[in-house]
C-alpha cells in the first residue's frame, strides 16, 4: 500500500462507554489521536446528538485538530460533518459527509461559497475554506459515478466486506465502483488484513470505525502505509 493511501476515521462515541462525559471525552481523544497519525479525513458521525450538543462537539473537535496543526505543520486532516452542513460552517470544519439521498455536492458548495463571502457562522477569526470537502455515501458503481458527476471529492462505497443486515457489495464491486472518476474509499468490515485488496481493487483509499476506534491509530496508520 502506498503512502498516498487515504485513511478515514468515522466516529462512534457510544462505543466508548455508558455515561455521556466518558463518552465525549474518549472521542475527543481518539479525534486527537487520529490527527496526530495523519488520517487524512475524520468523519464526526454523532447522528443522534441534538443540534447544539453536535455543534459544541465538534466546535471542540476543530479546535483540538487545529492546534495540533500549529504544532505540526505537516499534519493535513480535515475534518467533516456527517450531513449537516449548517454545523459544518458554523464550527469551521473542512467539509461535510453527504448520505446518498441527502442534498447535492453542489447545494453544498453554493451554501458554502455565499457563507464563506459573508464569513457567516464561522469563529471569530476563522476563515471557511472557499472549497469545502465533501464525501458521498455510495452502495453501488453507479452510485460513485453520480457522485463524480454532482461534484463530489471523493465517495465512500459500502458495505464492501460486511454490514449487519446488509449484504455485502464484494471486492468486484468495489473494482468496478473505482473506474469513476473521482477516489474512492472502501468502507465495511475493513481490516489490516483486507485493507490492501481493496487498494489492489482500485480504491484510493480506507475508511473505518472500529479499525481506528479500538486500535493504536499511530500503529494503524504505520502498518497500513508501510505496503510498498
Amino acid at each position: 500500500m502506498a503512502e498516498t493511501c487515504l485513511l478515514y476515521y468515522i466516529t462512534d462515541r457510544t462505543a466508548f462507554a455508558d455515561d455521556e462525559p466518558t463518552r465525549y471525552r474518549r472521542l475527543l481523544e481518539k479525534i486527537a489521536e487520529a490527527a496526530a497519525a495523519g488520517v487524512d479525513y475524520i468523519q464526526l458521525r454523532e447522528k443522534d446528538l441534538p443540534t447544539r450538543a453536535l455543534e459544541r462537539l465538534a466546535r471542540e473537535a476543530v479546535g483540538i485538530i487545529a492546534k495540533l496543526k500549529t504544532e505540526n505543520r505537516e499534519l493535513r486532516t480535515a475534518f467533516l460533518i456527517n450531513s449537516r452542513t449548517d454545523v459544518a460552517i458554523a464550527v469551521d470544519a473542512a467539509g461535510v459527509h453527504l448520505r446518498g439521498d441527502d442534498v447535492s455536492p453542489h447545494e453544498v458548495r453554493t451554501l458554502w461559497a455565499k457563507c464563506a463571502a459573508a464569513e457567516c457562522g464561522a469563529p471569530d477569526g476563522a476563515f471557511l475554506p472557499q472549497a469545502p470537502a465533501i464525501a458521498v455515501s455510495c452502495h453501488s458503481p453507479e452510485e460513485v459515478t453520480q457522485a463524480a458527476t454532482n461534484g463530489a471529492t471523493f465517495a465512500v462505497f459500502a458495505p464492501v466486506f460486511e454490514k449487519r443486515d446488509v449484504h455485502p457489495r464484494g471486492l468486484a464491486e468495489l473494482k468496478q465502483a473505482c473506474q469513476a472518476n473521482i477516489p474512492v474509499m472502501a468502507l465495511g468490515g475493513v481490516t489490516l488484513e483486507n485493507a490492501y485488496a481493496c487498494v489492489d481493487a482500485g480504491a484510493a483509499g480506507i475508511a473505518a470505525i472500529r479499525l481506528f476506534q479500538e486500535n493504536n491509530i499511530a500503529a494503524i496508520v504505520n502498518q497500513l502505509r508501510s505496503r510498498s
